[in-house]
């Protein structure tokens, strides 16, 4: 009961937090963070403890699932190199940069646990990186690197952690074992999770109800995730890849689905965010109380560790400027220096490394206590702070001061072409249409004139001669709901279908379909009220 009282208080708190980031203009997840932390302070909370092994699988399938909706298979083909450079290469070098330094200042500690805490903060999190980084204004185009970024470097981190951890508690030697377990973690996932989004996008298919379609988006990435770790295989790329297929299916018709569904999943991704990063928070102070008197050396082990990171990050992405612009490719980046030092102030740490960090076993396998376990969840924890804390209440500042905001213009520039193509093909298919009425020009202005002598004549008596009327201005009406379906349909399917292409950013395919969407519920909604208008006039009841 004291749990759950707590996740309540969190989530009210989270929802309180968004409206105070929003006036202070600071990113809401880093107050969790700082608010939860305080809670030591508090003698009733100190010892709340949140199991380690619960984090993982509760929230971070929900969230990565929510992230991978935002993209599509043709961003992940066209940002191959970003997935390998930075995802995988990167992501293997500060592995080995991390476990090097913590090997080299703390006395005692295995090479096995080294790399295991190096696995566990090396990685970027994508969900501090959606939270935090999405709403300051950065361009999209650094934003969906940093998304395809830490979509997969988890993939890799888990591997390594897990490879790292079963040799140091057996005592046997870290080997190159790694390679096998990586190379079958992610076949296996990805097989997985195509074989269960087929799976739910076939379950879709069959029900009737809206709020049964969404349910089922709800609990398959629970699913994905738990089934893919009792595989041995990558649970976080399961997911990602079930995400993306459902994505790729969606069908251009499924109006409210999408509404309803993005409602939904809007209110789940605050809530469970606010919930994970005010357990990140919780989880802090407990590391620094566990630390007590050594607190200070630790510390500043967790200050080298983290320079650490930011320099490597910041050195390798300002030499893979020289390949991005080596690509041409315009929509790539880090294109020029001042976005390489965005995208480094963004590699943000937050749940994933704390989880990791917790889930590293307290005793040997024979029974004896591991060495150096508190200082790795100290130093996991001073990685997170400067990490996220610090960017999370700088990066306006940075992302002003080096002037990378003004991309907006561009940015609804290629929103804008998608709406043209929208416009174009709606124009292609009214042509198309067999056995069109010849409209004329004013038909518009006609029809709203006739819908609005419709409305004064249906106060009063229902002549003949009236209903006669009644029934032209309908089938007038009706053409244009005709034309007006059509329209939309044939928009919707020129957007779904631009959303997987080349050069298309999924998330500017996403606001025009939604703007789609809310137009055809509109006309669904005003076609409800018109025929029930319809239905007094014919059994001459008052209208309702």
């Amino acid at each position: 009961m004291d749990t759950l009282v707590i996740l309540v208080v969190i989530a009210l708190v989270s929802i309180l937090m968004v409206g105070i980031a929003e006036r202070l203009d600071v990113a809401w997840p880093a107050l969790m963070v700082v608010i939860a932390a305080g809670t030591g302070l508090v003698p009733a909370w100190r010892d709340v403890h949140v199991e380690p092994d619960l984090i993982l699988p509760l929230f971070l399938p929900p969230l990565l699932f929510a992230t991978a909706q935002r993209t599509s298979w043709g961003l992940f083909r066209r940002r191959w190199r970003t997935l390998v450079g930075l995802a995988l290469l990167l992501t293997t070098a500060s592995i080995a940069v991390v476990a090097g330094t913590v090997w080299a200042l703390v006395p005692g500690l295995t090479f096995a646990v080294a790399v295991a805490i190096g696995a566990a903060v090396s990685p970027p999190d994508p969900v501090a990186v959606e939270a935090v980084a999405a709403p300051l204004g950065i361009p999209r185009r650094l934003v969906a690197v940093l998304q395809s970024e830490g979509l997969f470097n988890d993939a890799v981190a888990l591997v390594v952690f897990q490879t790292a951890v079963a040799a140091a508690v057996q005592q046997q030697p870290f080997g190159p074992g790694v390679l096998l377990r990586f190379g079958y973690g992610l076949v296996a996932a990805t097989a997985l999770g195509m074989a269960l989004g087929a799976a739910a996008v076939w379950l879709r298919g069959r029900l009737g109800a809206v709020a049964a379609r969404n349910a089922v988006t709800l609990v398959l990435p629970f699913a994905v995730y738990l089934a893919a770790e009792e595989l041995q295989a990558s649970g976080v790329v399961a997911v990602v890849v079930a995400a993306l297929h459902i994505g790729s299916r969606q069908e251009p018709e499924q109006v409210e689905d999408r509404l309803s569904g993005a409602a939904l999943w809007d209110v789940i991704e605050l809530l469970v965010t606010g919930l994970a990063f005010g357990l990140i928070g919780i989880e802090l102070g407990w590391a620094v109380r566990e630390a007590g008197d050594q607190l200070p050396a630790m510390l500043g082990t967790g200050v080298v560790v983290g320079l650490a990171l930011l320099g490597l990050r910041l050195a390798w992405l300002c030499g893979w400027t020289g390949v991005v612009r080596a690509t041409g490719d315009p929509t790539a980046a880090p294109r020029t220096l001042r976005e390489a030092v965005v995208l480094t102030w963004c590699g943000m740490r937050g749940l994933a490394t704390l989880a990791l960090a917790l889930a590293i076993p307290t005793t040997l396998e024979d029974g004896g206590p591991l060495p150096g376990r508190t200082e790795m969840v100290v130093v996991a924890s001073t990685v997170i702070a400067m990490t996220l804390l610090l960017p999370a209440f700088t990066l306006p500042l940075v992302v002003r001061g080096l002037g990378v905001d003004r991309e907006a213009e561009r940015e609804q520039a290629a929103e804008d072409r998608v709406a043209a193509r929208a416009r174009d093909a709606v124009v292609a298919h009214l042509r198309a249409l067999p056995g069109l009425p010849e409209l004329p020009e004013d038909r518009a202005a006609q029809v709203r004139a006739a819908l609005a002598e419709l409305e004064a004549m249906l106060g009063g008596p229902a002549t003949a001669e009236r209903r006669e009327r009644v029934l032209e201005l309908r089938r007038r009406r009706e053409l244009q709901r005709w034309l007006q379906d059509e329209a939309l349909a044939a928009a919707r399917r020129e957007v779904v279908a631009a959303r997987g292409e080349r050069g298309i950013d999924p998330a500017a395919a996403d606001r025009v379909l939604r703007r789609l969407d809310l137009v055809s519920r509109g006309a669904a909604t005003s076609r409800t009220w018109w025929r029930r208008r319809d239905e007094d006039v014919r059994t001459s009841r008052p209208p309702s």
